[in-house]
């Protein structure tokens, strides 16, 4: 009679990091494709001031998709960054302190962002 040896835990392979990888490419699609459609509304005719930025901010649609993509851009930084402090800092101590940095750094961009972007 075979006995198993060992415990029953499902090796993680090549799959590590997948998602990841597809928060990486999916958040830089949604801020290539906003980037987009704000090339699109400066384009349109009429002269560039602060009156046409600050109309194409106006409506709150606009501004919630821009906070989406502030968002999206802020998850895609934590990721990238979380992965050069993971794979270049060794001592675990400093990896954590900086870790713990650039989230702080992060929640106060987004909370800039929603600053800004609710005085229009």
């Amino acid at each position: 009679m075979a006995k198993n040896f060992g415990s029953k835990r499902i090796v993680v392979g090549a799959h590590y990091g997948f998602k990841d990888w597809l928060s990486q490419r999916v958040t830089a699609t949604l801020m290539a494709l906003f980037t987009l459609a704000l090339i699109v509304q400066v384009l349109l005719p009429g002269e560039m001031g602060y009156d046409k930025w600050a109309g194409i901010f106006s409506t709150h649609w606009m501004k919630v998709l821009t906070f989406v993509v502030i968002v999206s851009l802020l998850y895609h930084v934590w990721v990238g960054v979380r992965d050069i402090w993971m794979d270049y800092i060794k001592p675990v101590g400093l990896r954590l302190g900086l870790q713990v940095f650039t989230i702080a750094w992060l929640v106060g961009c987004a909370g800039w962002a929603i600053q800004v972007l609710w005085r229009l």
